[in-house]
């Protein structure tokens, strides 16, 4: 089957809103390919080259893409970005500036074997150069989708989990099985071949494959909370790095939220957790930790764990393990200066066995055999080398913990904690429902998050940028500032907050009061003020103001202030100190 018709199937999913039609178009499809195209068909579909448990990846970045759509259109910069602020993402803009190509025909085994070679390519000419014969080959209609899936989002309103609804109808199979499934692999089209072949059940976790995390709902109070359910256990909620630790035969490896493998920003956290048990998956935070101070007590009232003996600590600011982030070589001195914690509260694989459907009460046993001691190790520069000593020097360590905590019965329980929890630092506290089972990508009632921002600041915009999705066309990403003297700097930018209706509305102003106009980012006049929130405060040098927000998020427009009314870098130092002090 061709490229050609795979990207008019993407053009009728598009059309339509219904989620029906959407996943009746894509099981009509998957019907009239042979196995192995559907398999491919069903990776496109979910807007990925490749099967999401592979390391694979293109390395193509949007510069790239770019520069090549420009090469081949021989469009000005002007007009390929009036182009972007029509349609919002690189694809739409290929399928309209781009030539027609000649009458090659491009198959979907084609177009993959393409992806292949691309991830094997070294550097950016080499993989430029086989992206230009790629596209060259292609109709617009073909490099639109082939645009799309390098970007890693068609656009087109299919999520994955229709992909998943799509198979189970093409191949008269339960949605359940097919769901499961594709968790456990990280490979759609393998599912859709055991889908075709009847044999879903078949199916097994795949160890160094990351799958969803299980996500908690915000509350505003204590007594909101037990309104839900009524024994609850109560941990604090760390401000740090939510990670998925994988072990299997004394290989360790980390991945975040986004599925995204970090092991190599921790390379001290896998020799301590190598030693688990083979086929083990724990959910937990990576903290910076102060290892020895007051914070986490050894023990909790009404307690269904005890801390272990000699786990106290600290978990530190964000700011601390944001040094840490995104990097590929971690010196011994950072790892010094900047101690980790991996503190455990899930369990969803042990020995192999999969848990998920177990009872949170039953994978806290678990897990509390598994971390009956803490586990630190002390490692050299490199962690296969572990070593307990350097001359004249103290070795870097990390600390695997069993995270702290408590059950509770009352509002009064849940605030006493509450308050001991931002006494240590950390953000608020997760209440959850004992009897929950452990749902990877859902956000239910059974986990809630308790937490309060850290205080709002009133800001200035100075500049705005064109959103993509269904923001197509208007200005909603706000970069904001507060006052220096008689001088703005900026401290950060949010696009969450505002209504559809206040965002078009302040759209048509924005674009009256542009001072700059750098394409998809305008620098307007500053007479526009925001209440923010956020929820740490920490030192950066991307702003000028010295300064950046956490999850900062728009609480409203102030038309009630003027823009000297802002406030200034004096308040924002004050709450940085009280933050860290």
């Amino acid at each position: 089957m061709t490229m050609l018709r795979f990207a008019q199937t993407c053009e009728a999913i598009a059309a339509t809103t219904k989620k029906l039609e959407k996943t009746a178009i894509v099981a009509e499809y998957l019907q009239l390919l042979p196995a192995g195209e559907a398999s491919l068909a069903a990776i496109f579909l979910s807007g990925r080259p490749f099967a999401a448990y592979r390391e694979t990846t293109l390395q193509v970045g949007g510069s790239l893409l770019w520069r090549t759509i420009a090469e081949l259109s021989g469009k000005s910069e002007q007009e390929l970005t009036e182009s972007y602020r029509r349609h919002g993402d690189a694809g739409s803009v290929a399928a309209e500036v781009l030539p027609d190509a000649a009458q090659a025909v491009l198959s979907l085994t084609a177009v993959s074997k393409t992806f292949e070679q691309i991830a094997a390519a070294r550097g950016p000419a080499a993989k430029g150069h086989l992206l230009r014969e790629l596209l060259q080959q292609a109709q617009p209609l073909e490099a639109k989708y082939i645009v799309k899936i390098i970007s890693g989002d068609l656009r087109i309103g299919l999520k994955e989990s229709l992909v998943e609804e799509a198979i189970a109808k093409a191949f008269d199979a339960p949605f359940d099985q097919v769901k499961r499934a594709n968790m456990l692999l990280g490979d759609i089209g393998e599912t859709v071949l055991l889908a075709g072949a009847g044999k879903l059940a078949e199916a097994r976790m795949r160890i160094f494959h990351a799958i969803d995390f299980m996500l908690a709902s915000p509350v505003e109070s204590a007594e909101e909370a037990l309104t839900y359910f009524e024994n609850a256990a109560v941990e604090d909620k760390y401000d740090g790095i939510r990670a998925q630790a994988h072990i299997n035969q004394g290989e360790a490896r980390l991945y975040s939220r986004t599925r995204d493998e970090i092991t190599e920003s921790f390379p001290e956290l896998p020799p301590a957790l190598g030693g688990l048990p083979d086929g083990t998956i724990l959910d937990g935070e990576i903290v910076a930790w102060s290892p020895g101070e007051a914070g986490v007590p050894t023990r909790q009232i009404s307690a269904l764990t005890t801390n272990p003996a000699g786990a106290e600590g600290r978990a530190l600011p964000f700011s601390t393990l944001q040094q840490r982030l995104g990097r590929k070589k971690v010196s011994e001195k950072m790892m010094r200066d900047i101690p980790i914690a991996y503190l455990a509260f899930d369990v969803l694989c042990s020995g192999g066995e999969l848990l998920l459907d177990r009872p949170l009460r039953e994978r806290a046993q678990i897990l509390d055999k598994l971390l009956a001691t803490p586990r630190t190790v002390a490692i050299s520069q490199s962690p296969s080398q572990s070593r307990f000593g350097f001359e004249g020097e103290e070795p870097s360590s990390a600390a695997v913990l069993r995270a702290p905590v408590s059950t509770v019965h009352s509002p009064d329980d849940i605030e006493n904690l509450f308050a001991a929890a931002r006494a240590r630092g950390n953000e608020g506290l997760m209440i959850k429902d004992l009897d929950s089972r452990y749902t990877p990508g859902r956000r239910g009632k059974s986990w809630l998050k308790l937490k309060r921002e850290l205080a709002t600041l009133d800001v200035v915009v100075t500049a705005v940028e064109y959103g993509h999705g269904k923001r197509i066309g208007v200005l909603s990403d706000y970069t904001f500032a507060v006052w220096d003297g008689d001088r703005l700097v900026n401290i950060g930018k949010a696009y969450s907050g505002l209504t559809d209706a206040e965002i078009a509305a302040m759209t048509q102003w924005f674009l009256k009061h542009v001072t700059r106009d750098e394409g998809l980012r305008l620098e307007v006049e500053p007479k526009i003020v925001l209440e923010v929130a956020f929820n740490n405060m920490m030192e950066s040098a991307r702003h000028e103001s010295g300064y950046a927000l956490r999850f900062p998020r728009i609480v409203r427009l102030r038309p009630d202030k003027r823009p000297e009314d802002a406030d200034t870098i004096e308040t924002v130092r004050e709450i940085y100190e009280r933050q860290h002090g």
